[in-house]
């Protein structure tokens, strides 16, 4: 086999990146390391066991992350044993969540009139804190609630931004952030006080703090907006967090009309070194399906 300088210098790299992590105590991956954050969840490999199995395996495909929306609903055992796995394997925890409206009642939640709506949300606000250091986490997803029919939305927003200021300054000693998630409106969430990343912009921006930004969840804005990438660029300064799913179907990238492979060499353009949450399901159920997700992850990060 005949060896180019590339060939000696990668494999150099990829040595010295083995005993780096040899040095630290995490145990190295089987496959190539992928070039972005892409953050599977439990679910995303199944039949590979429990969830520290599927973080293992995980990592073994290359994966770099992991987000977990129902940590904070975790034992302190369970969020400690996550930790340390995710520790070991060397990978960055995404978001948990931090905060969410109870979705049967259609409470409005921050802009409503209900002062007790956003004590509540506040108090999820503080107790989210030990556990993101517990898990060594710096984003937690919050979502604003529903709209008030019976209020100008001006109000509401005014009211959304006031809270979130209170909430700002419960993070901002801790250097955690977080990201509030645009939903759409036309297939998931009916109702919902904030449907767009424009519209995520404005509330951070009027807040003002670094504890305060986006998740831009594609999936979301494709089905509301669509124009991604214009979107993600007017924006980029106050997204802080992004997830990939398709559509239709919120499956893996390629199981729909989303250039993922576009979009991805769009955030490598942008050097982007944050998580990508993997927020979606797989197309085929069992291993097949858990090979094809690896399978698109790896030809988009090819862009």
């Amino acid at each position: 086999m005949k060896f180019s300088r590339r060939t000696m210098l990668a494999g150099g790299a990829v040595a010295a990146a083995a005993a780096a992590t040899a040095a630290r105590g995490a145990v190295p991956s089987n496959a190539a390391r992928f070039s972005l954050k892409y953050a599977p969840h439990e679910g995303s490999f199944k039949s590979r066991g429990s969830r520290l199995g599927q973080i293992a395996f995980a990592a073994d495909q290359g994966f770099t992350a992991w987000e977990d929306n129902e940590a904070a609903g975790r034992s302190v055992a369970d969020q400690s044993a996550m930790a340390r796995a995710l520790q070991q394997r060397g990978m960055t925890m995404g978001v948990f969540v931090a905060s969410m409206p109870r979705w049967g009642d259609f409470r409005p939640q921050l802009g409503g009139n209900d002062d007790a709506d956003r004590e509540r949300f506040l108090a999820d606000i503080r107790a989210s804190v030990d556990v993101a250091k517990r898990l060594n986490s710096k984003h937690m997803t919050i979502v604003p609630g529903f709209m008030d029919r019976k209020l100008p939305v001006e109000i509401q927003t005014a009211r959304v931004i006031d809270v979130l200021r209170r909430a700002a300054e419960i993070y901002e000693p801790h250097g955690l952030v977080m990201v509030m998630e645009p939903l759409n409106t036309l297939v998931n969430h009916p109702g919902v006080f904030m449907s767009t990343v424009p519209q995520g912009y404005a509330v951070a921006r009027a807040v003002n703090s670094p504890a305060i930004k986006i998740l831009a969840d594609l999936y979301h804005e494709q089905i509301q907006a669509g124009n991604l990438i214009n979107t993600l660029e007017s924006c980029w300064d106050e997204i802080a967090y992004i997830q990939f799913g398709d559509n239709p179907g919120r499956n893996e990238p390629g199981s729909g009309e989303i250039n993922y492979r576009n979009i991805v060499h769009w955030l490598r353009a942008k050097n982007f070194a944050g998580v990508i949450g993997m927020e979606h399901g797989n197309s085929v159920e069992g291993r097949a399906g858990e090979e094809r997700l690896i399978a698109a992850y790896r030809a988009i990060d090819a862009a």
